[in-house]
């Protein structure tokens, strides 16, 4: 098995991604794949220091020509009509190219003879999945007829895309099937790791100090609140939690940030409270003294959840998406079956009293970490650098779309 680095004779790995703008749970894979191969060099359009984690500042990125306009760093939606042209024009370095993408880092150029590993998110949302995206019909608002305007040329560019990749990988059997149906290429599951370690430092969020040792604790351990992290997108439905909420005596703490936040502040319970821009830290600190985690969203792979349930609380979350690889029933969580305030309120109300056995929910947890993704992804790199089947099944390659 070849070594994997950047010394002679190594096999050089660079690391691919739409934009680093947001702090989100694909920023926070990036962040693993980078600890899985230090030294690498991330490629993407657009890059805001002052948008995504901090870790990226230590790390060589190469951003294109899009990244000069700050406006488009800020906001990153506004590019769109211009992201296909700037991903065909970013040429990567290296030997192996692994590419975090949810629509646009599996069509960056790469140098010939490079192979390249596709860790998909989703194929593009606003593509396949427009309405879910928007929060409803795309006819009925500027932003959703422009898409459609732009979709046949901008799903044109994507499959093509993807057929230039030696494999595929989804990181939840919903994406799988995602890829199978949007591009015919079958792709194999391997699931993300969580970014929180609860054994770090925790700083106190002064916005919650006065909901801190109140009648929401519980005996068995913090439990001030309920807990939402999640961008303030329409598909999140956290509208639905927030109205959900609205009518029950609980706590909720809703950390993200997004298009919805103005509106969303705008009409706030006052047992609800919005937060952004929170430190890792801090985030620490939230999770630690949650009662449990509301998860109302279509998620493409349950990340919340695992953050969770390394501080041992548990999850009410719809019975969607990547949710159904990272919760059990029996063991992390609770499901209810519709996006709606009166289905999360009555999960809210018949999980009062459960008894959730935090060390059960650490051990389920601990199946996702992060070394086990790094020796997946470092099997996978290095059989393809070798020129091996990354599967048993026989060499990946799309077949059709």
């Amino acid at each position: 098995m070849p070594g994997i680095g950047r010394g002679p004779g190594e096999v050089r790995v660079a690391i691919a991604h739409d934009y680093l703008t947001q702090r989100g749970g694909a920023e926070r894979v990036v962040l693993a794949m980078l600890r899985a191969f230090p030294g690498a060099t991330i490629y993407t359009t657009l890059y805001d220091p002052a948008g995504t984690y901090p870790e990226f500042r230590d790390a060589r990125i190469v951003v294109s020509p899009l990244n000069r306009v700050g406006a488009l760093r800020r906001h990153h939606r506004a590019a769109l009509p211009l992201l296909p042209a700037a991903a065909s024009l970013l040429r990567t370095e290296g030997d192996v190219v692994v590419a975090s993408s949810s629509g646009w880092a599996h069509g960056f150029r790469h140098p010939r003879g490079a192979k390249v590993l596709v860790y998909c998110h989703n194929p593009a949302r606003w593509l396949y999945q427009t309405e879910t995206y928007l929060g409803g019909p795309a006819s009925r608002s500027p932003r959703g007829l422009a898409l459609l305007a732009l979709r046949p040329a901008l799903a044109w560019w994507d499959r093509r895309a993807a057929r230039r990749a030696d494999q595929y990988v989804a990181n939840s059997r919903v994406v799988r099937d995602r890829i199978r149906a949007t591009y015919g290429i079958e792709a194999d599951v391997v699931p993300p790791p969580y970014g929180v370690d609860p054994t770090q430092e925790a700083a106190p969020v002064a916005a919650l100090a006065d909901w801190v040792g109140g009648a929401g604790e519980s005996e068995e351990g913090p439990g001030a609140w309920h807990l939402i992290v999640s961008r303030l997108l329409p598909y999140k439905n956290v509208r639905e939690a927030v109205a959900a909420f609205r009518e029950l005596p609980e706590r909720l703490v809703i950390v993200g940030s997004g298009p919805l936040e103005g509106e969303l502040r705008a009409d706030l319970p006052a047992n609800v409270r919005l937060l952004s821009g929170l430190s890792d830290a801090e985030m620490r600190w939230t999770y630690a003294h949650a009662h449990a985690l509301v998860a109302p969203s279509h998620e493409d792979f349950g990340l919340t959840p695992l953050e969770a349930g390394a501080f041992g609380r548990p999850t009410l979350a719809l019975r969607a998406g990547g949710y159904l690889d990272t919760i059990d029933p029996d063991v992390n969580g609770a499901f209810f079956d519709a996006p709606s305030a009166a289905a999360i309120r009555d999960a809210v109300i018949a999980a009062r009293g459960r008894a959730w056995d935090a060390e059960a929910i650490r051990s389920h947890t601990s199946a996702f970490d992060e070394p086990r993704f790094h020796a997946e992804l470092r099997r996978r790199v290095a059989a393809l650098a070798e020129g091996r089947a990354p599967r048993e099944t026989g060499p990946h390659r799309p077949h059709g779309t």
